[in-house]
């Protein structure tokens, strides 16, 4: 078994974290995104999307997408669980990881691919107005955050999830594509201390 990895890059990033949360190690293969390696063969032989995280079992499976990493992992090794537990359990952490990913990651990925000058030759077309369009995107949804974490711990109930982890990759995320919390938001940012200090933030 393999990961082929990203670095800082925030979807391998997640994995790295759930892997850490997990306890499991597994064997890294390193990609230069900074020198487009993941759109060279070793990656695309693998996924014809040529991105990464890809995790490559022993008997050649080649599996693709963080969050599916993240649920083949939970199968084969499910404690802690990170998916929720019981029926109602699972369906909030689904719920939660979908609107972390959707509304938030993908709108602090937009801005970031669509604004920041490291990104021109990666994001083709670059489209500034759409970049723009969704920092206001984020912040309204961080407010959104915010009062759910009034009434609770973690993103998706008492426990820590893979909604959690979506959601801490998403908030670092936001400093390079430079979109700053309001500051009147203290249950997000009394989340986001919490979260980013657990020892697999740093995986």
């Amino acid at each position: 078994m393999k990961l082929f990895d990203g670095a800082r890059a925030p979807n391998p990033r997640r994995v790295r974290i759930f892997l850490a949360e997990k306890g499991i190690t597994v064997p890294l293969v390193p990609v230069d995104m900074a020198a487009f390696g993941h759109r060279g063969e070793e990656v695309a032989s693998r996924n014809p999307l040529r991105r990464l995280p890809v995790l490559e079992l022993d008997d050649g499976t080649v599996l693709t997408e963080s969050v599916a990493i993240c649920r083949y992992f939970e199968e084969i090794h499910p404690e802690p669980p990170l998916f929720g537990t019981g029926a109602v359990g699972k369906a909030k952490v689904e719920m939660w990881q979908r609107r972390m990913e959707l509304n938030f990651l993908a709108c602090v990925a937009a801005a970031f691919r669509h604004l920041h000058p490291a990104m021109k030759e990666w994001e083709v077309p670059q489209v500034a107005e759409w970049g723009e369009a969704n920092k206001p995107k984020a912040i309204s949804f961080m407010r959104l955050l915010d009062e759910e974490l009034a009434t609770r711990e973690f993103v998706a109930g008492d426990s820590y999830s893979i909604a959690d982890i979506t959601g801490l990759v998403a908030m670092d995320f936001t400093k390079p594509a430079r979109i700053e919390m309001p500051a009147e938001l203290i249950h997000l940012r009394r989340w986001y201390e919490q979260v980013s200090g657990r020892l697999s933030a740093k995986a």
